[in-house]
């Protein structure tokens, strides 16, 4: 019996030690995602798209290559709000945040509101996350 209760205590102080250990690096990894959703808002927020594009996952870039005349797009418009509005845990493991993003054209100064959708997914091999959709789409696909 003495054996058995050794055997036990010691499984438990395993579970006590490695439940935190665990929560502690979904902490980390959220942390990090927080940290990305964060770089990259900001990025946007202040009109720096080729920047917001190094957040890109890569396999996305290399199959959506950005062209300069894609930037100059992006150089024609101001940004003049950027919100979350919520985010879901998809069941592959990304994370779905929807955004508001309020748009300026630089030519006629004409404001106007729209949403999308970034998706993030977790990079187990290079242990960071990456946007997989791409920039926004802030011309609905013309």
């Amino acid at each position: 019996m003495g054996k058995c209760l050794k055997v036990l205590m010691v499984l438990c102080l395993a579970l006590v030690v490695s439940a935190p250990a665990g929560a502690l690096g979904k902490r980390k990894k959220g942390g990090q995602l927080e940290a990305m959703q964060d770089a990259y808002a900001a990025a946007i927020r202040w009109g720096e798209f080729e920047q917001a594009w190094e957040l890109v996952d890569p396999a996305y870039r290399q199959a959506h290559p950005m062209t300069e005349l894609g930037f100059e797009r992006y150089r024609q418009i101001e940004i003049s709000g950027y919100g979350d509005r919520g985010s879901t845990l998809a069941e592959d493991g990304a994370v779905v945040r929807n955004i508001e993003i309020r748009v300026i054209n630089r030519h006629t100064m004409a404001e106007r509101t729209q949403r999308y959708r970034e998706i993030w997914r977790w990079d187990a091999e290079a242990k960071r996350w990456w946007l997989v959709a791409g920039l926004p789409d802030l011309w609905n696909g013309e």
